[in-house]
């Protein structure tokens, strides 16, 4: 599965006395269908997925595949500690129609600094990848203690053939570049538009459905001869792209360190905000203008550090309010903002109104 581009990071709403909001999650998902994103990412570390149950967590799969247009990638965030309870929740996926699991380092296997548990962490993936259905993305997080993989793990995990990529949240333009010549041998086909966007599978499934609806039968028509069927409409011409083991910056302030580090493209948590303004810096780099990149990115330098960092998922779905987006609060422990953080934020977010 090709993953260039933006590959957005939903947020999950819920009413004010903290039930899940499917209605305002679907209404989302449709609204950021329309934007230049080339895919949506549930249950990622901005979507909540630790305060979701378990019938929760399926029931937001379920409504997101429903919602998203068949040309977005769709990735499933996953992670469970159990490779049990991970794959379970990966053969839902499928089930629903995703494209990649996304999948993170299991809390029980954090680095305490008293060693990184390789061997474990190597079975974790490992047998994650030999038993899903859905080809899997690593998530390699600096925002969560002890969450982030060494270079060493992912070079490894890279040589899995369902392993296809990870999300860098670390930014560190060196261990990128080593990460992706260590794995430039690591190659897998993708099947790819005429214009070499990702071929989801909800957009095989439709041309299938078209097809067989086009079928006619000639005994409707002729009394029983023989059985012809009229052509049908298929997808666009497709072809196969080789790509290698492809890499995502996982923060907004590293998007243009990470594509200078080789890297295919972006899962921001600002993008849930500011869709359009985050894919800008990709489209940029995309059309050979590194200096309007440039431009693009110190233009989020102050949103990335104090909302996305500092706010947190309170603040990134407050920025998604102001943009048309239904944000809401998050569920409790989590806090809603202050008015003046509400206000401070609204700042920040001049020019980056849809």
């Amino acid at each position: 599965m090709l993953l260039d581009g933006l590959q957005l990071p939903l947020t999950t709403p819920f009413y004010p006395d903290g039930r899940l909001n499917l209605h305002k999650l679907e209404h989302n998902v449709a609204r950021y269908s329309k934007t230049p994103v080339a895919g949506l990412v549930a249950l990622g570390v901005t979507g909540e997925p630790t305060l979701l149950s378990e019938e929760e967590t399926r029931h937001v799969l379920r409504s997101c595949a429903v919602a998203a247009a068949a040309e977005k990638v769709l990735i499933a965030g996953v992670s469970r500690d159990s490779v049990v309870g991970t794959l379970e929740l990966a053969e839902s996926a499928a089930e629903f129609g995703y494209d990649v699991m996304l999948v993170k380092r299991p809390s029980i296997l954090r680095d305490n600094g008293r060693g990184e548990q390789r061997k474990e962490l190597l079975a974790y993936f490992q047998a994650v990848a030999d038993r899903s259905a859905l080809p899997v993305l690593l998530y390699s997080s600096a925002a969560e203690d002890g969450a982030v993989l060494s270079a060493e793990v992912v070079i490894e995990l890279a040589g899995h053939s369902k392993i296809i990529g990870m999300v860098e949240g670390a930014g560190d333009r060196e261990r990128m570049e080593r990460i992706k010549r260590e794995t430039a041998n690591f190659k897998h086909d993708a099947t790819v538009t005429s214009v070499f966007a990702a071929v989801t599978g909800r957009m095989v499934n439709r041309s299938e459905d078209a097809e067989a609806k086009d079928l006619i039968l000639a005994t409707a028509l002729t009394d029983g001869g023989a059985a012809v069927a009229t052509p049908s409409k298929t997808i666009a011409k497709t072809r196969m792209k080789v790509v290698g083991f492809q890499i995502l910056a996982g923060t907004t302030d590293g998007m243009l360190e990470s594509l200078r580090g080789g890297g295919v493209g972006a899962m921001p948590a600002f993008a849930a905000a500011a869709p359009q303004a985050c894919y800008e810096v990709l489209a940029a780099w995309k059309d050979g203008d590194e200096g309007l990149a440039r431009e693009k990115q110190v233009r989020l330098r102050d949103v990335a550090a104090r909302i996305e960092r500092q706010m947190g998922v309170a603040g990134i779905k407050f920025g998604g309010d102001l943009n048309g987006y239904y944000g809401g609060m998050p569920r409790l422990p989590l806090l809603p903002l202050s008015g003046d953080e509400r206000g401070e934020i609204e700042a920040l977010m001049q020019g980056m109104r849809n």
